[in-house]
């Protein structure tokens, strides 16, 4: 069950990779094209592109299918389609030993995938938790404290950055950097060993530091990539993007700092100061001021002025590519959508029979008696709207006839039938019909199938669905 389950899913996650992986690509052409503009857009590129791993484009794309199927006209009524391909050979060939022992294994393929992902999974859970424990071994060994000339530069630069509530400031006696630890309730944990290695100058500058990793929220943004590191580990460019979004978060921490009014040279030296004294953070959702390249850092410090702001052409271009990264999947569900909705129970359109349980359907019976006969039994709906789609959980494949074989004859057959409120077929008839006794082996196999039935405010309903049948010959 599992590996079917897994093989259904496969093509999915395959469409759902490189749909990632070329959003990805695209925040990159952006990022090199704004480099000298603020790292804040770039950062925010980044983070897009690493959340576009989270939401697939099929989504936004059955959003744009239901709103279709909301707005359309009521008195459409459209068959739903399902398309079941039989692939057979002419000719019976007799495998090769390595071809039998790929389709012994073929079947495998799905649990072994599945099972290394959960390997990779559990390895990047176990790593981040190790690390955790350093961070939480240095938060026992700290205290709280409300005064002294750290608290005070503080609470200065919590109110010329904006922030509405205090940082907590704790003092530790463990050697991690000065760090910003926790989401919700952000605690500024500073080692109680380096203050006595820092003026006040280098103190304040990497309290500014500190302060806007907490304005910029960025322990959320980092928590949330290291999410999708743990599910697609096995992706090289997710873990390209962790570092990137690490060395922009920090350069527009650093461009923050400067434009506050921090001599270059002075907050280099804090840089440096701390990493003589302490270690750094072991996980990016603990913002520390030693991240990223610390060599590139401190010649971007000491060399480059202020960056860029946006002009508004570049700004207009951001904004178009957004609106169309969300709206162009939603237009297109909305233009791929079936044109069905809800409809009024087919029955009530038809006249009804004198007795209904004198309505019994003999096999050669006309469509305008099959419908008298439909009415007086159920309630047929057409799918759309607040009509749900059957689920078809098991279909034998149908088979060619030897005749059909021995011409090469293949083509498309197409039945009508009722999923009736079991989710079993109903009635079944050939509206397009092939030729060879392929009819016959067609209805034959849908016969056999079995459904999920439709459901309509949460009940189970009769519907009305067309299902084409493709024989085709490799």
């Amino acid at each position: 069950m599992i590996p079917k389950y897994l093989s259904a899913i496969a093509p999915a996650m395959a469409n759902h990779l490189w749909q990632s992986t070329l959003f990805a690509l695209v925040a990159a052409i952006l990022a090199l094209a704004l480099r000298k503009n603020q790292a804040r857009v770039r950062h925010y590129l980044w983070l897009a592109a690493s959340l576009k791993f989270l939401i697939p484009f099929s989504l936004l794309t059955s959003l744009g299918a239901h709103l279709a199927t909301l707005n359309h006209s009521a008195e459409t009524q459209t068959g739903l389609y399902f398309v079941i391909q039989k692939v057979s050979q002419p000719f019976a060939q007799t495998p090769s030993p390595r071809e039998w022992l790929a389709a012994s294994l073929l079947p495998l393929l799905p649990g072994i995938i599945a099972l290394l992902w959960l390997c990779g999974f559990a390895a990047v859970i176990a790593i981040s938790w190790l690390r955790w424990r350093r961070i939480t071994a240095a938060m026992r060994c700290a205290a709280p404290i409300s005064h002294g000339r750290e608290v005070d530069a503080l609470r200065r630069l919590e109110r010329i950055a904006g922030l509405r509530k205090p940082i907590a400031f704790w003092i530790s006696r463990s050697s991690l950097e000065p760090g910003i630890f926790g989401i919700i309730r952000p605690v500024l944990l500073w080692p109680a060993a380096i203050s006595q290695h820092l003026q006040d100058a280098h103190m304040e500058a990497i309290l500014a530091h500190e302060v806007w990793h907490v304005r910029r929220r960025d322990n959320l943004a980092a928590a949330m990539h290291m999410v999708v590191e743990a599910i697609f580990w096995f992706h090289p460019l997710v873990w390209w993007l962790g570092a990137r979004l690490i060395e922009e978060r920090e350069r527009a921490c650093d461009e923050e700092v400067l434009r506050l009014g921090n001599p270059p040279q002075v907050y280099a030296e804090s840089i440096l100061k701390t990493c003589e004294f302490c270690i750094g953070s072991p996980l990016a959702f603990v913002s520390g001021v030693t991240g990223a390249d610390l060599k590139q850092r401190i010649v971007r410090i000491m060399t480059e002025h202020s960056a860029r702001k946006l002009s508004l052409a570049r700004k207009l271009l951001l904004a178009a590519i957004g609106v169309g990264a969300i709206a162009g999947p939603i237009l297109v569900g909305l233009v791929k959508a079936p044109l069905v909705s809800a409809q009024s129970p087919q029955a009530s359109l038809l006249p009804q029979p004198a007795a209904a349980d004198d309505a019994q359907q003999p096999m050669g019976s006309t469509s305008q008696e099959l419908s008298h006969w439909l009415a007086a039994r159920n309630q047929i709906y057409h799918v759309g709207g607040d009509v749900s789609a059957p689920d078809l959980i098991f279909a034998p494949d149908p088979e060619f006839t030897e005749k059909a074989r021995q011409a090469h004859y293949q083509g498309v057959c197409v039945v009508t039938l009722i999923v009736d409120a079991q989710g079993d077929p109903q009635h079944i008839q050939v509206v397009r019909h092939l030729g060879m006794g392929l009819d016959k082996k067609a209805i034959e196999a849908v016969r056999q199938y079995r459904f999920k039935p439709a459901m309509l405010h949460g009940k189970p309903v009769a519907v009305a669905v067309h299902i084409e049948i493709n024989f085709r010959i490799d």
